[in-house]
């Protein structure tokens, strides 16, 4: 086909790989952070403020419905073919939320008893009203509906995890050199944690709206009606929809909130990136093999390899996800004046930066499901490695008040590799108390593990 042939549309057409190659991974979001999604939520914002409108017994000119749920159809019902409905309009008006205003209409004409009420729909609104409203319900449904549950599908794979390796012993690793020695359950319960924090930080962002008009002052609205307490109101419209009414604004919303929520999702994706290298690490050491998958290919040339790409793919998408979250969180809170158009086209990417951390959350989870322990290369890394017990002697002499005994351990072992029998010597050559001597002597690396096991085990009944 020529190169200046249109292509038409299909996942294989689309430019970005959130609507191409990954569009089945990330389908889950697309009824919320989609352009129907936006333009859905842009019609119930205008359905329900009409009903506020319309409950306020101080608006005589508008009637109470006696079913309210006729109305709320308008958008519960919302379809593909009425979204490409409300674009047609758009076509014609250039502006994407007259449009909206203009399918509300549309429908409430057919509602009976409604004609004549229809200069109610965008009543005292300004597009930024139905704007920060829809956003802020989009986003409300999305994190909800989608990101807590796949945040709580990641950390419920580790906790089991945690759990089934919690009292296999491995050595720690500092600085990449061999330190106190840990459990592999233990390594997974600590991301648990952090996960679990970071994912209860996303939950707790409060979620906050304005409807307050074209700078923020309800001009328009008491001049129409003065009688009425507009930001009662309008916090009434907004508490019923499970956002938070923001009572100081300009024209915008100044979505401090969204940068709050931004930077948590940042954070839960950056324990995760931490995770992603971690376990590729651990791959690349021989700690964990990888289950085959019948038919994949490792590489086009080397038909030996198991590579760990899912690990990889996680952590490449969380890269794009945080870059695109931070620029967000940088630039929405910025307005000039009362309000200038940079957020709108800011706004719109929102979805891309979620989808990419939903990518990545699910490719670390994939990676989890695939990893099989190879206890035998964690056993011999523990057994070539004596000299971290110099950590358990020093300390024990300590006790005994015996003279400068972490500088004993450090000439006898710093840079040295110690096996089982140079370790006993040592224990002979500081002429400990025989007790503490024999204590010492029975201990080995693999059991040098503190409270690991404990904690490790005990993160999954806390989770529970």
């Amino acid at each position: 086909m020529p190169d200046s042939e249109s292509l038409p549309p299909s996942p294989l057409s689309a430019i970005s790989a959130i609507d191409g190659r990954y569009q089945r991974q990330v389908a889950p979001l697309a009824p919320y952070l989609s352009e129907f999604g936006l333009i859905r939520y842009r019609v119930r914002t205008e359905v329900e403020w009409f009903l506020a409108l319309a409950d306020d017994p101080a608006i005589a000119e508008l009637p109470t419905p006696a079913d309210p749920a006729v109305f709320r159809a308008i958008f519960e019902d919302f379809s593909v073919a009425d979204a490409e409905q409300v674009k047609s309009f758009e076509r014609t008006t250039n502006h994407d939320v007259k449009a909206v205003e203009y399918f509300v209409k549309n429908r409430i004409a057919a509602i009976e008893g409604y004609e004549a009420h229809l200069e109610f729909v965008h009543f005292a609104a300004t597009s930024e009203d139905i704007n920060n409203v829809a956003y802020a319900g989009m986003l409300q449904a999305a994190r909800d509906r989608v990101i807590l549950p796949a945040m709580d599908e990641l950390i419920d794979a580790l906790s089991a995890l945690a759990g089934i390796f919690a009292d296999q012993p491995m050595l720690s690793r500092t600085h990449g050199q061999a330190a106190s020695p840990t459990t592999m359950g233990k390594e997974f319960a600590n991301v648990c944690a952090r996960l679990a924090r970071a994912r209860s930080q996303v939950a707790a962002v409060a979620l906050l709206a304005k409807f307050n008009g074209a700078v923020g002052n309800y001009n328009a609205h008491q001049v129409a009606y003065p009688e009425v307490d507009w930001q009662a109101l309008a916090g009434r419209f907004l508490g019923a929809l499970g956002l938070e009414q923001n009572a100081y604004t300009t024209q915008i919303e100044p979505h401090d909130y969204l940068a709050e929520l931004f930077h948590a999702l940042m954070r839960f994706n950056q324990i995760v990136l931490d995770l992603d290298r971690d376990l590729w690490s651990y791959i690349s050491i021989g700690y964990f093999r990888q289950r085959k998958v019948e038919g994949e290919t490792g590489s086009s040339t080397m038909p030996h390899k198991v590579n760990p790409i899912d690990f990889e793919n996680s952590e490449g998408n969380l890269g794009v996800a945080n870059a695109l979250l931070d620029h967000l969180a940088n630039k929405l809170p910025v307005s000039r004046w009362q309000r200038d158009l940079s957020d709108s086209t800011a706004l719109r990417n929102i979805g891309s930066a979620l989808a990419h951390s939903l990518l990545s959350w699910r490719a670390c989870g994939r990676g989890l499901g695939k990893l099989e322990l190879a206890p035998t290369r964690l056993a011999e890394d523990l057994d070539q490695s004596w000299e971290v017990l110099g950590e358990a002697v020093q300390t024990v002499m300590r006790r005994l008040g015996m003279r400068e005994p972490y500088e004993a351990l450090k000439a006898a072992t710093r840079g040295r590799q110690l096996d089982a029998e140079t370790y006993q010597q040592l224990l002979i050559d500081l002429a400990l108390p025989p007790a503490e001597t024999a204590r010492l002597a029975a201990l080995r690396p693999d059991t040098y593990i503190g409270a690991a096991a404990d904690l490790a085990a005990a993160w999954p009944r806390q989770r529970s």
